[in-house]
């Protein structure tokens, strides 16, 4: 018994030491290129909405989701859509945030869908609005960090890319009153670049310029901007300082998912890394197959190098083959 309790108290000092010498040797890792091992957290996460085929055919439900989230994946954040919570009854959204802290899981973001700030129907645009205060409140008690609402207006096929100054100004004023009681119960809230006018640049910039608040941020679905190749690419980078939370589609994961991990990075973007797959078919290997690739990117960052997948020369692949013969 004396023995275990001296190698418990040696254990615990070592740890301690430890500690104290970390924070110097974590700052001194965190830039790109570094030879050691960075200490770059995995930061990465799964939006809800990938299983919504799992959800639509009553096979999960919010608990599996969190279940999903921590043992199927290994990961330590919940990226939630309000398609899967029934209510925003209080001791509902209650046993959802014990379930997320016995878990040991974050949220990075609460995606809200039918809360679209302005719809054509008045009567319906004051439901939205009713019902974003609700997920305002469900956000708070959940611990969310940013809670996404899309501003609305003309969708794609309207190719109408700009609001109507009457849509921008309510769009602006439900912003700031979104993003004020975000702030101050210490997160976010915002828009997202996936359809109508936010997902064209100009008019996302002109409307991140105009909230003007500590309290108002965007997630950037990655490359869903519209417009041409070369201005989805420029939105991509030119988006990063609004930018609290990422959505990151299969496309992007099986395709240019280095350099726009590297835009995020290289400004200053501090959130999640987040995945989203969107067929409603074979979403548990599928979702996993894209969250391989984005801890691949992250993994490389932690141990310095650019995101990109490791290679092997020429010659060694030669002395290799030759080897096994």
């Amino acid at each position: 018994m004396h023995s275990r309790r001296s190698f418990m108290k040696r254990s615990l000092a070592t740890a301690a030491a430890a500690a104290v010498a970390s924070p110097g040797s974590a700052a001194q890792s965190s830039s790109p290129g570094g030879t050691a091992a960075e200490s770059v957290p995995m930061r990465v996460s799964v939006m809800a909405y990938s299983f919504h085929g799992l959800l639509r055919q009553g096979r999960i439900d919010i608990f599996g989701l969190l279940e999903t989230f921590k043992y199927r994946y290994h990961l330590h954040a919940a990226d939630l859509w309000n398609g899967f919570l029934e209510s925003t009854e209080e001791d509902y959204l209650k046993k959802i945030r014990d379930a997320l802290d016995e878990r040991e899981l974050v949220v990075p973001n609460l995606a809200c869908d039918g809360c679209t700030i302005w719809v054509e129907n008045p009567a319906q645009r004051e439901r939205n609005y009713q019902d974003a205060l609700a997920y305002l409140k469900a956000a708070e008690i959940l611990g969310a960090r940013f809670v996404r609402f899309d501003a609305g207006g003309p969708r794609i096929t309207d190719r109408r890319r700009e609001w109507t100054d009457e849509e921008f100004d309510h769009i602006v004023k439900r912003y700031r009153e979104y993003a004020q009681y975000a702030h101050d119960n210490g997160f976010k809230a915002g828009s997202e670049s996936h359809w109508g006018p936010e997902a064209w640049w100009p008019s996302m910039e002109k409307l991140c310029k105009a909230v003007d608040h500590p309290g108002f941020a965007i997630c950037c679905h990655i490359s869903g901007w519209t417009g041409t190749q070369e201005e989805k690419d420029l939105a991509d980078r030119e988006c990063v300082p609004w930018v609290a939370h990422t959505h990151i589609p299969w496309n992007i994961t099986d395709g240019p998912l280095v350099e726009k991990m590297n835009n995020l990075r290289n400004g200053g973007y501090q959130g999640y890394y987040s995945v989203e797959h969107h067929t409603g078919r074979n979403e548990y290997a599928e979702v996993a197959i894209q969250l391989s690739k984005v801890r691949a990117v992250l993994q490389s960052w932690r141990t310095g190098g650019s995101g990109a997948p490791s290679t092997i020369s020429r010659s060694r692949r030669a002395r290799s083959a030759a080897e096994r013969r």
